[in-house]
């Protein structure tokens, strides 16, 4: 019997800083990409290094398909990580098009560029898990303590 896939043909973005970003949060990245995949989805990140790299190589790493959404126009400029990246020439508006193209979002660690992703998908009604955010309000979304627990509550929320 082949294994239940409860997010086969669902996005999920992983969104999180490039830079400054804690090991902790690359391994909590890692460990969500590779849930992720394993349950069917396709993982989407904004297609640099940091969370965003360490989420398309647990998604990769697991037999997945990973796919960055570069600010710029260049592919060269994203993290190797990825299945895909796909230049959009947007600048930061791209964290519109990451978030409105995923059918949930999980959130590692948090930078200004993260807390625009976590708003967008807040103020759109995108099901958000967040791990180690900074400090927002209580109905931001689920705050959850590991990536077992965020990809469990994105699970939930497609149901």
């Amino acid at each position: 019997m082949e294994e239940a896939r409860p997010l086969a043909g669902r996005y999920v973005a992983v969104v999180g800083p490039a830079d400054a970003v804690t090991p902790d949060d690359h391994q909590y990245a890692e460990e969500v990409g590779r849930l992720l995949a394993e349950a069917g989805a396709v993982v989407l990140t904004g297609g640099h290094h940091g969370v965003m790299s360490s989420a398309a190589r647990g998604a990769t790493g697991a037999g997945g398909v990973a796919i960055g959404l570069l600010p710029g126009l260049d592919r060269n400029e994203g993290s190797t990580s990825h299945t895909f990246l796909l230049p959009t020439g947007l600048g930061e508006l791209r964290n519109g098009l990451l978030v409105r193209a995923a059918d949930a979002v999980v959130s590692v660690g948090c930078s200004w560029g993260t807390l625009s992703e976590i708003a967008l998908a807040r103020r759109t009604g995108v099901p958000l898990a967040l791990i180690d955010p900074w400090d927002l309000p209580d109905d931001v979304g689920a705050v959850v303590p590991d990536a077992e627990a965020a990809v469990r509550a994105v699970v939930t929320a497609l149901g």
